[in-house]
């Protein structure tokens, strides 16, 4: 995506405890040598999730912002996002040339979806741990996101979910929208995701190689 039109602007949603934030790690430590990149959290009272970021060394510190979003965070993401907007817009005024922003909702339920003013794109994570059931049940995040990550699929046999059940409802739901199933503890199935994002986004590291 050229810079001239700004940088691509990925959403990440999921209820909590989905791994959204450790997807947000992986992305940054993954692709900062290729792209310029800047990462946004939502939280309603904190900024723990920027905070995790920091500590964990995903991005330096000035490239990582928390915003705190009250009430219900969907909101923030969807009906008034100008609060994420104008963080955006603080992270561009710094870094001109970024190619990539990574913004993660607050942990919502399976409504939650992202402005098409906000996020280019949208990743919605959910985990094995809640329920096979899960990719059955719908809702914006299931059907409409752009990447749906199933999660945790590590878990499986100790929670009783069923992985081909999951695959074939999400499959039944999203029809041909793309899905990954991932265990990101251990990274798997992070190059699909990156794959997803520099293909659907147009991403080019011309940029950052030519910066270094």
């Amino acid at each position: 995506m050229s810079n001239s039109h700004g940088p691509l602007r990925i959403g990440v949603g999921g209820p909590v405890g989905s791994g959204k934030t450790a997807l947000m790690d992986l992305l940054c430590k993954s692709m900062r040598e290729r792209y310029d990149i800047a990462a946004i959290t939502n939280d309603i009272y904190t900024k723990w999730d920027a905070e995790f970021l920091v500590r964990s060394g995903s991005l330096t510190p000035d490239r990582i912002a928390g915003v705190e979003t009250g009430g219900c965070p969907h909101t923030a993401i969807r009906e008034d996002a100008s609060m994420n907007l104008a963080a955006v817009a603080d992270m561009r005024a710094k870094f001109p040339d970024l190619d990539l922003v990574l913004i993660e909702s607050g942990g919502d339920n399976l409504a939650a979806t992202f402005s098409p003013e906000l996020a280019d794109l949208t990743i919605y994570v959910i985990d094995v741990a809640a329920g096979d059931k899960i990719p059955s049940k719908g809702g914006p995040g299931i059907t409409r996101s752009d990447l749906l990550v199933i999660n945790k699929i590590d878990l499986a046999p100790y929670v009783g979910a069923s992985l081909e059940k999951m695959d074939t409802d999400t499959k039944r739901m999203r029809g041909e929208r793309p899905f990954v199933m991932t265990n990101l503890k251990k990274s798997e199935g992070l190059d699909r995701i990156i794959g997803f994002i520099e293909a659907k986004g147009g991403l080019r590291p011309a940029a950052k190689a030519k910066a270094e």
